[in-house]
């Protein structure tokens, strides 16, 4: 068949008008979808945030009474331990002072018990052996009963008080002497004891008080550690929903970026179209003219509406993906078929260099090896130096830098 050069332009804008057709019909996502789509507004994100360091300065200000708390806490744990020691000392003196006093009574009972055996035995003699001398009779009495004479029976009994004055009278004195004496000792081992079990007294009481403080410091300071706990997990949720809505909002941004790129490239298309059209005299006011996006446009617009869904290892959607699944399910809507692998995806397509990456090329990270698997993530660049892709356990399917230091080249499917 045989065309004019006029006739031949014809059928390219036809062509071209029905490519864009068709090709505006398959990437499922068209500009104008893209700028409807919801999102945080930057209230929303500012409110989070604002509320993030509202919480972040709660728990710092928790942290510093936290450290006060601990702080009074060891002091006194520490004054504590002293006032009980103290008191465990003077315990031990105490039992001590109880037993020196204890030994200070029998000393004396027993001294008393001596003189009463004394004095038992002297009373027994005089009155076995000196007809009921009363030994205890001074020796004027004596000789006043004796009426001044000087008779046999006075002679006798002088005998007998010098006797008993150089014998058992001396050994009652002595004895008696003795028995003064450990009095006094019994008396003062009596005061002393007293004297310490009022110092014991106080110490217990100073125990109990020290014990008391460290108790009521303790219970607050386990009440502030509770306190730090729900503020950190308060902090850690807020932080968490500010980091969401801060990724969701920049994701939306990216998308209606895209959105009016792709929207400004229709139109430019659509003119040139029009222009060309009329210059050739073909009507075109019935035609739908629409962007010519390639596949790679297609997988990355794709791959775009699943942001926020979570990563989970070797997930393939509709819910959840890890990343070689995500970049399988994007390039599927274009009909590539790619393996759910990087180490295979790395070889579907031809490399392009980094300078001359397109919308939807995949970008691989790791090290080139023999061994594929040295190659560990995959994402889909998506322009202007930013990729999408799903990073790791517990996180979500998001736009991120492309330029990481362990980006070791690219591929376009094919």
């Amino acid at each position: 068949m045989h065309f004019t050069l006029k006739g031949r332009r014809r059928v390219m804008v036809v062509v071209g008008l029905g490519l864009s057709c068709c090709l505006i019909a398959g990437a499922g996502v068209p500009a104008e979808a893209l700028l409807r789509r919801p999102g945080p507004s930057a209230d929303e994100v500012a409110e989070a945030m604002a509320k993030a360091r509202e919480r972040s300065k709660q728990l710092s200000t928790t942290t510093v009474l936290l450290a006060e708390a601990q702080a009074n806490l060891d002091g006194l744990v520490a004054e504590a331990e002293k006032l009980i020691e103290l008191y465990n000392g003077e315990r031990v003196k105490t039992l001590d002072a109880q037993n020196l006093f204890e030994q200070a009574n029998k000393r004396a009972a027993d001294a008393g018990a001596e003189v009463e055996k004394a004095r038992e035995a002297v009373a027994a003699i005089t009155a076995q052996s000196y007809g009921g001398l009363d030994l205890a009779q001074p020796m004027m009495a004596m000789m006043a009963d004796l009426g001044g004479s000087m008779d046999q029976n006075y002679l006798h009994r002088a005998s007998i008080l010098a006797h008993m004055g150089g014998g058992h009278a001396e050994m009652l004195r002595q004895l008696r002497d003795s028995q003064e004496v450990f009095a006094i000792l019994q008396g003062q081992a009596e005061d002393a004891y007293a004297r310490q079990k009022e110092a014991e007294g106080r110490a217990e009481t100073a125990k109990k008080a020290a014990e008391e403080a460290v108790a009521r410091q303790l219970a607050a300071t386990q009440r502030i550690k509770r306190e730090q706990a729900l503020l950190t997990r308060q902090a850690d949720e807020a932080r968490s929903t500010a980091d969401r809505l801060a990724r969701e909002r920049a994701a939306e941004l990216e998308r209606a970026r895209i959105a009016r790129e792709r929207a400004a490239q229709e139109r430019r298309q659509a003119a040139a179209v029009a222009r060309e059209t009329a210059r050739m005299g073909t009507p075109g006011a019935g035609l739908a003219l629409g962007a010519t996006s390639s596949r790679g446009d297609i997988a990355a617009d794709w791959a775009l509406t699943q942001l926020n869904k979570p990563y989970v290892w070797a997930a393939a959607g509709p819910d959840t993906y890890d990343c070689s699944g995500l970049t399988m399910r994007a390039w599927e809507q274009v009909g590539i078929t790619l393996d759910h692998w990087t180490g295979t995806q790395w070889t579907a397509g031809p490399h392009v260099p980094l300078s001359q990456l397109n919308r939807g090329d995949l970008l691989f990270f790791g090290r080139i090896t023999q061994n594929p698997g040295d190659i560990h993530h995959v994402g889909i660049y998506i322009g202007r130096g930013q990729m999408v892709h799903a990073p790791q356990t517990g996180d979500v399917v998001r736009v991120a830098p492309a330029w990481r230091s362990d980006l070791v080249g690219a591929t376009r499917p094919v």
